[in-house]
């Protein structure tokens, strides 16, 4: 018979093997300036097999999209904007592989953003920024993406 004490030291034993095949990534620091001025005039700032940063400022409206394997978290820094998800895209056609473009949603959910803000747009669903000020908004999107 096989004691506690053993299932618990077999599956630690085990954790540590596949923890230690699977080499960690570095770390990555992007300074400041950088961050800046992805901000102001849009840009990535880090990539991974599994994820992207980019900053992001729009100072108009922009096309539905949706990423058919991309999850969108954004997180405003400044200014306010119009954002709309959910819903059924409209007009949508393949801009490359994975992405559609469309000119409409219909239904949907619409939500005014404001400096603070956290969106998690899930993948497959349509989002669009349908009014922004010419003032503009400013944001950072981190992309997970699926395998």
């Amino acid at each position: 018979m096989v004691s506690m004490k053993h299932l618990l030291l077999t599956g630690l034993m085990t954790c540590g093997f596949v923890i230690a095949a699977d080499p960690v990534p570095p770390v990555t620091f992007i300074g400041h300036d950088k961050v800046a001025e992805a901000l102001a005039k849009g840009g990535g700032i880090a990539k991974g097999s599994d994820l992207s940063v980019s900053g992001s400022h729009r100072t108009a409206a922009g096309k539905v999209e949706v990423h058919d394997k991309e999850t969108d978290i954004m997180y405003v820094t400044e200014g306010t904007a119009t954002l709309v998800t959910g819903g059924t895209m409209v007009g949508g056609a393949v801009s490359k592989p994975g992405q559609w473009l469309g000119s409409d949603i219909k239904g949907g959910d619409t939500r005014h953003l404001v400096k603070g803000d956290v969106v998690v747009v899930p993948a497959g669903t349509p989002h669009w920024f349908k009014e922004v000020p010419a003032s503009g908004v400013s944001y950072y999107v981190v992309k997970v993406l699926k395998p």
